[in-house]
């Protein structure tokens, strides 16, 4: 049987995409490369040396996406990553968000549903918690109102998720793992695929690597003033692989009902730190300035990643310096095919 990988041509959905080929699953990709490119997933086949079967679709295509699922025939369980993802940009066009990721979502559970498919790994973020009053946070903690409208939308996915199993019968009844990521960085050890910001990077570290490379003039750390060690904002990095690896595992272990599990190392490293980890890890400067806050960011979250180690039998087992290694290596190859 078959996983259905929605958005598995982007930066999460093809490292995935890769850890479940390796683990002996099938997969069936779809993908509308709205944040990725084609030849990604050439480069999947690359490192498996298995071919990925692909279906270039719009999840918010009810019609299309259902035809997916009747041709491929043999889908059995759907790891959904497919929704637009920049904090920034969202405060910028809500309802862009709202439209993708909250309708995308509902699209896909009623396809589902009308397939008789029961099985969703579902990928979220630790933003549902908003600034959580207690670090480092467990799933218990409290969604507080989200600072930005992409939080919104992964809370409203998450809620959606929920009612959607209390209304759904079969056999086994509707199954989730809701996966709240914490700060994924880094590439694929090959180099053949990574993080793939189309435009500006809003994500640190393809900035980082990007200013390093001489492809921008200097990074800006959005803020020193926070009420953190050294001014900067603080998150839990992880190694994109690591991350990749918690998926099959939660497709191994998936739970009864609807669970959420952090996924993070437990730490948390600040924008300077990791500035500073970047030039010892691979000995090169980083040209950077201090710029004003940015609307929308939290101020400093890491994950209690417990509850994931015990059920899904899964940890974080690379380090920061191998996925800032990594994540330059990928650059690199980058800029030799440009």
């Amino acid at each position: 049987m078959a996983v259905l990988v929605t958005g598995g041509a982007g930066y999460i959905g093809s490292h995935t995409s890769v850890a479940l080929i390796e683990a002996g699953f099938e997969v069936v990709v779809v993908d509308n490369f709205c944040n990725s490119k084609r030849y990604i997933l050439d480069r999947i086949e690359q490192i498996t040396g298995k071919s990925v079967r692909f279906y270039k679709v719009n999840v918010c295509d009810e019609n299309v996406l259902s035809k997916v699922f009747s041709d491929a025939g043999d889908i059995e369980s759907v790891i959904h990553f497919a929704a637009l993802k920049s904090v920034g940009e969202s405060v910028e066009f809500p309802e862009k968000y709202i439209k993708n990721n909250i309708g995308g979502t509902e699209v896909l559970l009623k396809v589902m549903a009308h397939h008789g498919v029961s099985k969703l790994v579902f990928s979220s973020s630790c933003t549902v918690y908003g600034q959580p009053e207690t670090i480092p946070v467990d799933e218990s903690a409290p969604f507080l109102p989200a600072e930005s409208p992409y939080g919104f939308t992964k809370q409203a996915c998450e809620e959606i998720i929920t009612k959607h199993s209390s209304h759904t019968n079969g056999s086994e009844g509707f199954r989730s793992a809701i996966l709240r990521y914490f700060n994924p960085i880094g590439a694929h050890p090959s180099g053949l695929i990574g993080e793939l910001p189309l435009g500006i990077p809003n994500n640190l570290v393809p900035f980082l690597t990007q200013t390093v490379s001489g492809l921008r003039d200097s990074l800006i750390v959005f803020g020193d003033d926070y009420p953190t060690p050294d001014g900067s904002c603080i998150r839990d990095y992880l190694h994109i692989c690591d991350l990749a690896d918690a998926h099959v595992a939660a497709l191994k272990n998936i739970p009864s009902g609807v669970r959420p599990y952090n996924l993070g190392t437990g730490k948390g490293v600040s924008v300077l730190e990791i500035i500073a980890d970047f030039k010892k890890a691979t000995l090169m400067e980083v040209p950077y300035e201090i710029g004003p806050r940015r609307k929308g960011d939290i101020v400093q979250i890491w994950a209690d990643p417990s509850r994931a180690e015990k059920e899904l039998k899964w940890k974080a087992l690379r380090s920061k310096e191998e996925a800032l290694i990594d994540a330059w290596r990928w650059q690199q190859n980058l800029n030799g095919a440009t």
